[in-house]
């Protein structure tokens, strides 16, 4: 079975240093909306280009925090914020991603959707997170100012 991959982004310490400085809660928030949208036009990409001999493989395709009970089972979490593309537990999205062999040829969808939008998600992410702090941080000092 083939194994997902990781992205590291470096050289964003002012912008960890500044998500440490934000409740742990409020900074969670901030990098599940941020990748959420990040993540988006991965996802649309990626419902595009799926086979569509299958519709509910691309009406599956989706954002989110959480795998199904199967897949957790597989996948150990590495960070406290993580974001899931891809197709839900069905098995059809793997097999038509890397194929069963001579009688079903690969048909991959993730894998060019990430291709197509890798730059403009690293970049949402690095920009976005930004504002969301700054949306955050005012949200709490307004919250302070109140007494709450």
């Amino acid at each position: 079975m083939a194994k997902g991959f990781t992205v590291k982004v470096e050289g964003l310490k002012d912008l960890e240093d500044a998500l440490k400085q934000l409740p742990q809660a409020n900074a969670k928030g901030v990098l599940r909306r941020t990748l959420k949208e990040a993540g988006e036009p991965i996802a649309r990409t990626a419902r595009a280009l799926a086979p569509k001999l299958d519709m509910h493989l691309s009406q599956s395709i989706d954002v989110s925090p959480k795998l199904s009970s199967r897949q957790t089972t597989i996948r150990h979490k590495e960070s406290p914020v993580e974001m899931y593309i891809g197709p839900g537990p069905d098995p059809a999205g793997h097999l038509q991603e890397f194929g069963t062999g001579p009688g079903h040829h690969a048909q991959p969808f993730m894998r060019p959707a990430w291709d197509q939008n890798k730059s403009k998600a690293l970049d949402t992410i690095a920009n976005l997170t930004w504002v969301e702090i700054e949306k955050t941080a005012a949200r709490l000092a307004k919250k302070a100012a109140k007494g709450k």
